[in-house]
């Protein structure tokens, strides 16, 4: 053998280990998950110790979203158990032992960019509510973004993706009142309402093609038209992850599952929804 084909020899199995290495601590990352107890039967304090592990074994801030979702399937169903922590919802502003749709979401993302309990409360109030006139975000009912689609339309965090997946052409616009029935009034008592145009994918359009265009970690938002009588435009939402399972608080099942997308958005008697909206996630360090 050649000194040549001697050194490529040892340069392909030094690569080799150097894979193997790699894909052994890939897995070992997402094993440990499943090692650790799962959060609604932890403590605050006992989170606060975990919360740093997600953010050593899993660095980027997308993998961590997905990481944490994942160890989050199984969570009890709950809905409407987000609050102020004062009346008219003196719910907690962030639990961990319950969830709905809404809260899978905006609880993971405070979640995963954080190192203790008390920073995922902080991170939870920058996500969960809209700024004052002097730039502040307090915690009140009024302030919530109630509205998942007034969220996707302007929120930071969670930014709408929609349009960049597909032709005008090929989506639904919509034009409507947020939060006022067609009787004219509110659908919840905000004193606040807003018009809005929206695009959205119909169900002639959601393919596996489709899915194979979006991230690797993304949003997914459910459009029914029956709400839309309400001002309400969105029923559902949940994390997409490798572009194919859904993790999402589901009534139907009573807790946290991952799910195909095609098998839960189609079933024997066709579409559950009249459509979706893709969003992205931003961390708040970005915005």
């Amino acid at each position: 053998m050649s000194k040549y084909l001697f050194k490529l020899l040892i340069l392909l199995i030094l690569v080799s280990i150097t894979l193997v290495i790699a894909c052994e601590g890939t897995i070992t990352r997402w094993k440990w998950i499943d090692t650790i107890p799962k959060p609604w039967l932890l403590t605050e304090s006992e989170i606060s110790e975990i919360l740093p592990e997600f953010q050593k074994r899993f660095p980027k801030f997308e993998e961590r979203l997905k990481a944490f979702a994942i160890w989050r399937i199984g969570t009890p169903y709950d809905i409407f158990k987000l609050g102020e922590e004062k009346p008219p919802d003196t719910d907690p502003i962030i639990r961990l032992d319950v969830s709905d749709c809404t809260v899978h979401v905006l609880t993971s993302l405070a979640f995963v960019q954080s190192n203790s309990w008390d920073e995922a409360r902080k991170n939870l109030i920058e996500i969960h509510y809209k700024p004052d006139s002097s730039g502040e975000k307090i915690p009140t009912y009024q302030s919530r973004w109630h509205f998942t689609i007034d969220r996707l339309l302007s929120n930071p965090s969670t930014v709408n993706i929609t349009a960049d997946l597909l032709d005008s052409a090929d989506l639904e616009t919509i034009d409507i009142k947020l939060n006022v029935k067609d009787d004219g009034n509110e659908f919840l008592d905000l004193g606040w309402s807003r018009e809005v145009e929206i695009s959205y994918i119909p169900n002639e359009m959601i393919n596996e093609a489709l899915f194979e265009k979006l991230p690797e970690v993304c949003g997914i938002s459910f459009v029914r038209k029956k709400y839309f009588k309400n001002g309400v435009v969105i029923g559902h939402e949940g994390i997409l992850i490798d572009q194919k399972d859904l993790i999402h608080a589901s009534s139907t099942a009573g807790k946290t599952v991952k799910v195909d997308i095609m098998d839960y958005y189609f079933d024997d008697d066709g579409p559950i929804f009249d459509g979706v909206m893709i969003y992205k996630f931003f961390p708040i360090e970005e915005l």
